[in-house]
């Protein structure tokens, strides 16, 4: 039997809610921290995290294709393709900082149709799926009306990354012109902006797990997604949220 989107938004919220009671069993413990490939941090709660949710996925959908930052793509042919972060915000995870997330979309035929994005040290869940709203906790939210940039609260996750892009420069005149900014980033960036609670986020690098829900979390608040070309996507090498007053002036200060 296919299944309904609410039965998949039920499946996919009970396996946000079991990895992020995993990753709090390690979160503010001496915890060993290794580096991969590009130096970027990882942790056993990172994997362990991951592997419950693709052994759960695996056992509910064992047709669906899961690709996750952690343990990359399984290669399988379907229609349904989860993409998972265990952890977004590492960084943040291992500094004992709340701001971390665990992250899960599906895309179907190509769209992503569902995202989610747990907060679980702040007990918050941000929930979302097409046509259905997006929610924080069984409250909807929707993005700020705010509509110029002068007046736009900013989230950026990394000014070192964000000075290292062809789009420096751009970046740095938003910085200028926006009312403030804070690096309050990864998942949590965008979230804020989703919310209503911020009006930009700015991520200067980006992969696909770092974002696949946000696509469809903006989109039901109200807001917009995609990268500093302006093109909707969450395969783009950086991202930008902002509500849809926004998106024009941030665009066009990105782009110089």
């Amino acid at each position: 039997m296919t299944p309904t989107l609410p039965d998949l938004v039920d499946f996919a919220v009970r396996l946000a809610d079991t990895a992020g009671k995993r990753t709090l069993a390690y979160y503010q413990t001496d915890l060993q921290v290794d580096s991969k490939a590009d130096e970027s941090p990882v942790t056993i709660a990172d994997r362990e995290a991951e592997m419950m949710i693709r052994q759960a996925i695996q056992a509910r959908f064992p047709g669906h294709r899961i690709i996750g930052e952690e343990f990359g793509d399984d290669g399988r042919d379907s229609p349904y393709k989860w993409i998972i972060d265990p952890i977004d915000g590492t960084k943040s995870f291992i500094t004992g900082v709340p701001f971390y997330a665990n992250l899960i979309g599906l895309e179907i035929e190509g769209e992503v149709v569902l995202g989610i994005s747990n907060f679980p040290a702040l007990g918050e869940m941000m929930v979302a799926a097409k046509g259905m709203g997006t929610w924080i906790n069984g409250c909807r939210v929707r993005v700020s009306s705010v509509n110029r940039l002068k007046d736009a609260r900013v989230m950026i996750t990394d000014l070192r990354h964000a000075s290292a892009v062809p789009q420096a420069a751009g970046a740095s005149r938003l910085l200028q012109e926006c009312k403030f900014y804070r690096t309050w980033g990864d998942a949590y960036g965008h979230y804020l902006v989703a919310a209503g609670r911020a009006d930009v986020a700015l991520d200067p690098l980006m992969n696909p797990w770092d974002c696949a829900p946000f696509g469809i979390i903006l989109k039901e608040a109200g807001g917009w997604f995609g990268d500093w070309d302006g093109k909707d996507t969450i395969y783009g090498p950086n991202a930008v949220s902002a509500n849809p007053d926004l998106i024009g002036e941030v665009l066009t200060v990105l782009k110089g």
